[in-house]
């Protein structure tokens, strides 16, 4: 399948739903997200099936919440035309389409991010070619079948959403060239490959969220919080909390309420370092250990863990530059630190970030206003989230105002161009006409200047 003629078909198809009003828009973009909603468990089965990782419960809790949360989200939002009049100011502003967009999509969500790209993009009038990762082709193939069925229903062009049926690494670099906008949601290097297009591109970075425990809330509640944060999916989503920032003065009874609620802690060093030794062999990432279970990565490891662990949790020695382990962990395993002062917390943490995950998120557990803005302050991430279940709340909830999506931007410190969720208004072209403001004066150099 040659790239060229993948992208004119796409290019042909945008130009006739660039005409579509926002009502025919907005049927399709509920379309999207309604056949993933109404197909989550078949989905979900195939998603763990060739993707080799995750949990498939999850994966539908996953395909389902993403579904809900995204049309929720867009629905009756203005992307066709005149978006507003601002009769103060003078302008008039016009929404117009980027043209195709080329999207890049990880094996490790290979439903609900193809879907959600999809989405934004439909949403501003463009089309959308989907390059999946090598292991989610099969999933990639059944939601564009899925989708199919219903754009027929709808009358709407098949060729708005176009998926490489058998992806590689060239094929992926070749076609963010040939669109007009690329969204590239997986690895750094494919990240790069992006920004390397000579295109407008929307990128991701690591994720490794940081996760600050203060001394005045309900330890019960935030061990469970946490451990679902980690736990969730087998802890390959980029938002599950990492580690445990913990007062020393509390660390026993944080430490007992986590073990109560499902984790392992584990403290002796000689365990530890078969963790390090197995997670990051070489100082990177293995493979086998991303998205197992923890009695899976336990096992590799050389290590006995009780039956029914969620989560394994490591106390290592040092912190940040000093210990590989210090590095996000796509597995249910955490670190765990103590702290003297919040001043430490949030020195510990920013350790942490400055080995990888600089620009994400920190999951913070506090009640104490000022601890939580001194971390916003400090920390260089772009989302501070509090008091909730970070790897599904961190991408947009009900319970919050952030953007639902799922690619996450990290700001200049993860290497991408937006600090902020991507969302749809991020995939539409704004005119705005202006106009002489009603009743506009000329200051005087005295109020310019003084």
């Amino acid at each position: 399948m040659e790239i060229a003629e993948l992208v004119k078909r796409s290019r042909a198809a945008q130009q006739v739903i660039a005409g579509y009003s926002q009502e025919k828009i907005d049927s399709i973009v509920r379309m999207f997200a309604k056949v993933v909603y109404d197909n989550a468990e078949p989905l979900a089965k195939l998603a763990a099936e060739e993707s080799r990782m995750g949990v498939y419960e999850d994966k539908i809790t996953k395909n389902k919440g993403k579904a809900r949360i995204l049309w929720y989200a867009l629905k009756g939002k203005k992307s066709v035309g005149i978006l507003e009049y601002d009769e103060a100011a003078g302008i008039t502003l016009v929404a117009k389409p980027m043209g195709v967009i080329g999207a890049a999509t990880p094996c490790t969500n290979p439903i609900v991010t193809p879907m959600c790209n999809a989405m934004f993009a439909v949403k501003g009038g463009n089309s959308i070619i989907i390059a999946p990762h090598p292991r989610s082709k099969k999933c990639a193939k059944t939601l564009a079948d899925l989708y199919y069925a219903e754009l027929d229903k709808l009358g709407v062009p098949r060729d708005i959403f176009l998926v490489i049926e058998e992806p590689t690494i060239p094929l992926s670099t070749e076609l963010m060239k040939e669109v007009d906008v690329v969204i590239a949601t997986g690895g750094a290097a494919m990240v790069k490959s992006a920004y390397s297009s000579g295109k407008p591109s929307f990128g991701v970075g690591p994720g490794n969220v940081q996760g600050l425990i203060d001394d005045d809330v309900d330890v019960e509640e935030t061990a469970k919080k946490m451990i679902q944060s980690r736990a969730f999916d087998n802890g390959i989503i980029c938002s599950g909390t990492q580690t445990i920032i913990a007062a020393k003065a509390n660390y026993k009874k944080v430490i007992d309420a986590f073990v109560k609620n499902g984790a392992y802690y584990i403290d002796d060093p000689a365990k530890v370092d078969a963790f390090r030794k197995f997670i990051f062999p070489g100082g990177q990432i293995n493979k086998d250990a991303v998205g197992q279970s923890a009695a899976a990565v336990a096992k590799l490891a050389g290590i006995e863990v009780p039956a029914g662990t969620r989560v394994i949790i490591l106390k290592p020695e040092k912190y940040g530059k000093d210990d590989v382990l210090s590095r996000e962990k796509m597995c249910p395993v955490m670190t765990a630190y103590e702290y003297g002062n919040w001043e430490e917390a949030v020195g510990i943490a920013y350790a942490n970030l400055m080995v990888e995950g600089a620009g994400h998120s920190v999951d913070i557990q506090s009640n104490n206003k000022a601890h939580i803005e001194y971390a916003g302050l400090a920390l260089p991430v772009s989302r501070i989230l509090v008091n909730q279940i970070c790897t599904s709340m961190n991408g947009g909830a009900f319970q919050n105002s952030l953007s639902p999506t799922t690619t996450l931007g990290c700001g200049s410190w993860g290497n991408n161009s937006i600090s902020e969720n991507l969302s749809y208004y991020h995939l539409f072209n704004k005119s705005r006409i202006a106009t002489v403001k009603p009743n506009w004066n000329q200051p005087g150099d005295e109020e310019i200047f003084g």
